[in-house]
């Protein structure tokens, strides 16, 4: 018996319970890994540019500021590039896949800017990037843990596997478009997960919702108890945990000139009320 599964026996540890990452899913590992780091520093650093402690401040180049998103997207460009011509196992594998992973968070922590042209990172409008980071890293875990719809390993034919895709797929995006995010994303890796958010009710302020429950209907009616405005749920109290605005700086004392718009200041500063006026959550 090899000596190493000897001692896990002995210690009263079953081998095969134990996970192994290997292959791919380590190479996941690694990314999962290098997203959620990479998000939490962000988190954390753009929090003291807001509040004015420490060391950082905004990047900016000839006076425009550099949203780290541009950081990011340069991340990712350059490790796709790496990884199609180069192709390395090992180290160099786990290094790009840190790399993939790191700029991917860099870029969706600011995936409102994407969405509504505006720096709105610390308005009420900024927490739908919390809310693309989480589904990110819930898509992350699901490959971690080796669901994976598109895995052709254990298929039984090419023609069974692309109807089971197609499937997940539609009734994922059902259940999007009700306004069931989180279950749609889920059920593509999980069976019938997302078939759950696909036949229950939509929430009144989805594209769902605005197409097939014209107002005055019954459906509209049931959709507005189900889902009252201000209704909250776990999810956002798990966003709240990331998108709490912090308080800008304090004013200057009278009598210092130094600049009061906060770290970075000017236009597009986050410091201050700059171009688009007072954040607020």
């Amino acid at each position: 018996m090899d000596p190493e599964r000897r001692d896990l026996l002995g210690a009263g540890l079953d081998p095969e319970l134990l996970p192994v990452l290997s292959g791919r899913r380590e190479l996941v590992a690694w990314l999962v890994l290098g997203f959620l780091v990479a998000f939490l520093v962000t988190r954390f650093v753009t929090h003291a540019i807001r509040t004015g402690r420490g060391p950082f401040r905004d990047a900016s180049v000839g006076g425009v500021h550099v949203h780290h998103e541009v950081y990011g997207i340069f991340l990712l460009l350059g490790t796709g590039t790496a990884e199609f011509t180069w192709r390395p196992d090992g180290a160099g594998g786990a290094l790009l896949a840190v790399l993939f992973g790191t700029g991917a968070a860099l870029t969706l922590d600011e995936f409102a800017l994407w969405l509504h042209l505006e720096d709105v990172y610390w308005s009420r409008e900024g927490r739908s990037s919390v809310d693309a980071v989480l589904i990110a890293l819930v898509v992350g875990v699901m490959l971690l843990v080796g669901a994976n719809p598109f895995d052709t390993d254990d298929a039984q034919g090419e023609g069974l596997l692309a109807l089971t895709v197609l499937l997940h797929v539609t009734t994922a995006l059902v259940a999007v478009l009700k306004g069931r995010v989180v279950l749609g994303v889920v059920g593509v890796f999980v069976p019938f997960v997302a078939l759950v958010g696909a036949v229950r009710l939509a929430r009144p302020v989805s594209p769902w919702a605005r197409w097939r429950y014209p107002e005055g209907s019954a459906h509209h009616a049931r959709s507005l108890l189900r889902f009252p405005p201000g209704r909250r749920n776990r999810w956002d109290a798990l966003v709240d945990l990331f998108a709490a605005v912090p308080p800008p700086p304090a004013p200057a004392p009278p009598g210092d000139r130094s600049p009061v718009s906060g770290p970075a200041g000017g236009p597009t500063g986050r410091g201050g009320t700059g171009r688009w006026g007072p954040s607020g959550p």
